[in-house]
């Protein structure tokens, strides 16, 4: 189920307050649905199909952001490391024309394959199939010569098959209320995150994560060196400590950006925008000349736009060592 019709994400999901009536009766129908629709592959009734190479997915049962995109990069970016040719088969959410599959450029527009896609080609320089059929894109991005294939969201497309499954969860939300949509954020119910192999907590900038379970993994999100928007020298992010900036996100979790920003000493005006938003220049009509920080995956949609004062802040993933060797450990050795 699409949440892409609700303005902005339910208070009732995260705030213990009690959904409303209408949402209480949709969320047992949606479960019901759920449940068919599982028992349906169980028994064989609807089949899965396997490209044949492995299949990693990486996604998650809460709607909305739990910092997928910098885990998928860097499951490329060690995969490539231990000598595979990783691809990219995602469904391009947000896209014009959802219905044509297509290769993802660099420097394409991303209302053409979506942000996430634009995104994830631009930094990893692998290739990126985007199609609404990802068992279509597994094999097509198999046919291209990658021997991994790596599923950017996908944990209820279950008629591609798979080898590893990565839950990723927002340590700080969970599972919300723990009801499914839309009374609460679950796409499936919470039992459905014990079939993932893998359970990954994202704590973003928290220095040192706490200890997880045995059967989680604790993620940490690490700033990197601001670029300009445009051209430009780079700056480490203590450049902007002590100033008031304009942060921008469309993001699943605009909240996680300023933090970040705001444990690095910077003064936030914060302008948060839907998920997957297109934005126009004026968008940016602001009112103040401050600088602009935004992430990356809000710049590769502002690109052509003429804002000086625009600046992206990177952000990539960290986990321990141990995670990616019990990750490397299941796929075949190179």
């Amino acid at each position: 189920m699409s949440v892409a019709w609700l303005p902005q994400t339910p208070a009732w999901w995260f705030d213990g307050s009690t959904p409303p009536w209408w949402a209480r009766i949709a969320s047992t129908g949606y479960a019901g649905l759920i449940a068919l629709r599982r028992s349906a592959y169980r028994r064989g009734l609807l089949r899965q199909y396997h490209p044949g190479v492995p299949v990693i997915v990486v996604g998650n049962i809460v709607a909305g952001g739990s910092g997928k995109t910098p885990l998928v990069l860097a499951v490329i970016e060690r995969l490539r490391a231990a000598g595979y040719t990783p691809g990219v088969a995602s469904r391009g959410y947000g896209r014009n024309d959802a219905r044509t599959p297509r290769w993802v450029e660099v420097g394409m527009d991303a209302a053409l394959c979506g942000d996430e896609p634009l995104l994830i080609a631009g930094i990893s320089g692998a290739k990126v199939r985007v199609d609404r059929d990802r068992v279509a894109a597994a094999q097509a991005l198999r046919e291209a010569g990658c021997d991994v294939v790596v599923c950017d969201d996908g944990l209820q497309h279950y008629r591609l098959a798979r080898d590893i499954e990565i839950e990723v969860q927002d340590q700080r939300r969970h599972y919300g209320n723990g009801r499914l949509l839309p009374a609460g954020p679950l796409r499936e119910p919470i039992e459905r995150a014990a079939d993932c192999e893998f359970r990954v907590l994202n704590f973003g900038a928290v220095p040192h994560p706490v200890a997880c379970e045995t059967t989680e993994w604790p993620m940490r999100l690490k700033i990197g060196v601001v670029r300009p928007l445009l051209t430009g020298a780079r700056l480490s992010l203590e450049a902007f400590r002590d100033q008031r900036v304009h942060a921008v996100a469309g993001i699943g979790e605009p909240e996680r950006f300023f933090s970040m920003l705001r444990e690095a000493g910077i003064g936030v005006v914060p302008h948060a925008f839907p998920d997957h938003h297109a934005y126009t220049p004026e968008d940016f009509s602001f009112g103040s000349q401050l600088h602009i920080l935004m992430t990356e995956k809000d710049a590769v949609k502002c690109a052509s736009f003429a804002l000086p004062s625009a600046w992206v802040v990177p952000i990539s993933a960290q986990l321990p060592e141990s995670f990616w060797s019990a990750l490397l450990s299941r796929l075949p050795h190179r």
